[in-house]
């Protein structure tokens, strides 16, 4: 890709276009990743979830946290049953648990992860990355939007 020096071209540039073609690379760089662990994007979230559950967590628990991501929302239930139906959950009194398997799964993809993150945020400094983040939640805030990470 060739980058433009141009600052006065930059600034007349449409921000809807080049956020949605951010996300769109990078989604499915991420997703072409997850996708070598056989798991997808939403699955790998909710193993995530349940990892970070000190007794595990219950669908409902796992849902009201993940509803914002990428508008998964109700949509998590399949996700939930497929991580269910290959063995890397167990529900147990009504609470859901990683397997040994989702254990080691979880472990291996959180590592694989990390390279991951390393190639998005390749040349690009914590201070510049924090900056674009504010930037973008101004803009969202701007136009009465909402959104929420944590």
């Amino acid at each position: 890709m060739e980058y433009s020096h141009d600052d006065a071209g930059l600034v007349s540039q449409p921000i809807g276009y080049w956020s949605w073609a951010a996300s769109d690379a990078v989604v499915t760089y991420i997703r072409t990743e997850l996708s070598q662990f056989g798991v997808t994007q939403p699955q790998w979230w909710v193993l995530n979830q349940v990892m970070s559950g000190e007794n595990g967590r219950t669908r409902e628990q796992v849902t009201a946290v993940l509803k914002g991501y990428l508008g998964v929302g109700d949509a998590l239930g399949p996700e939930i049953d497929g991580l269910l139906e290959e063995g890397l959950l167990v529900l147990d009194d009504e609470r859901l648990r990683l397997t040994t398997e989702g254990r080691d799964l979880q472990r291996r993809i959180a590592e694989r992860q990390r390279g991951i993150r390393g190639v998005v945020h390749d040349g690009i400094d914590d201070e510049e990355y924090v900056r674009t983040l504010k930037v973008l939640q101004r803009m969202i805030h701007n136009v009465g939007g909402k959104a929420w990470h944590h």
